[in-house]
């Protein structure tokens, strides 16, 4: 019997191995896969952990955090409210299309400021730092939930809060006696005088817009607020994805007496439902306990529906 020429056994070689893997690797490994997914314990996140109304209609998922503001962005009341979501979007609304990380850290205390005759709104380079982000958010949380906004760093300045931080200006360039002083995020104009009058002796000034602070030594002011602040660290800050759904039980615990409140319902009743959607470490030691907001605000509809 002939034998066949090389080059043909070898693509049929070829051949039978590219069936075979396909085979493995293109459907017995994805049946195998989706075959686990449909676990017990699983099957709930392989298929979106997705969440329906009483018509059947898919209202979210228990993944995926969502606001719970009216038209204008403000917080609704009879609601327990959400994480930050600015890292996902300008507008903080929970699009997965444009999650991500803001790349903001710790030592991002400076804003910069709106050109004058733009404002902040018009003018696309002004940007508020991280430190002014979370002193804005604890202070408007405070005043919702009726406790002290104030945290370390920060200061009323106007109708606002910013990062108190100064630019400090030394003789020697990062010694010597103190020069000149500025208020970084406080704009002349926008506010009637810097929230501290003077430091070291030197007198505070505002900041002028243009104005080139690279020389002066950055210097965060602590003030009197207390160390351990009312309004919990997860309710003034995103999470990475800017996609989280769950808060901490004390932020939870901050918003209980409002939304009781606002449902005309006891704060324990509120609590308990608070409680059965609260999870507990992973493994009995990873991670944090957690409140899922989603789904205890979907249970508080149904407990205590408003009217």
């Amino acid at each position: 019997m002939a034998r066949l020429p090389r080059w043909i056994s070898q693509h049929l070689a070829a051949l039978r191995a590219l069936l075979v893997l396909t085979a493995i690797t293109g459907i017995l490994y994805p049946l195998a896969v989706l075959a686990v997914a449909q676990v017990p314990g699983l099957n709930d996140k392989a298929e979106g952990s997705l969440l329906y109304d009483d018509a059947g209609n898919v209202i979210g998922s228990s993944l995926l955090g969502q606001s719970f503001t009216d038209d204008d962005g403000n917080a609704l009341g009879a609601y327990f409210q959400s994480r930050p979501s600015m890292a996902a979007g300008e507008t903080g609304d929970y699009d997965p299309l444009v999650t991500g990380a803001s790349n903001l850290g710790p030592e991002n205390v400076v804003d910069t400021l709106p050109d004058p005759a733009l404002g902040r709104d018009g003018d696309e380079n002004a940007a508020k730092s991280l430190l002014t982000q979370v002193c804005e958010r604890s202070y408007a949380i405070g005043e919702r939930e009726g406790v002290d906004g104030s945290r370390p760093y920060c200061t009323e300045s106007g109708d606002a809060a910013v990062g108190a931080v100064l630019g400090v200006y030394y003789s020697e360039g990062t010694t010597g006696t103190v020069t000149r002083v500025v208020s970084l995020n406080e704009e002349c104009g926008a506010v009637e005088a810097p929230f501290l009058a003077e430091y070291e002796g030197v007198q505070v000034e505002c900041a002028a817009y243009g104005d080139d602070h690279a020389a002066a030594i950055i210097t965060p002011i602590e003030g009197d607020a207390p160390g351990e602040p009312a309004v919990p660290a997860d309710a003034v800050t995103a999470s990475g994805s800017g996609l989280d759904p769950h808060i901490s039980p004390e932020y939870a615990e901050l918003q209980t007496a409002r939304v009781a409140a606002e449902r005309g319902v006891s704060t324990e009743d509120v609590e308990a439902l608070v409680e059965d959607h609260t999870t507990g470490r992973f493994l009995g030691f990873m991670g944090e306990p957690a409140v899922n907001v989603v789904e205890l605000n979907l249970a508080l509809d149904e407990a205590a529906p408003l009217d």
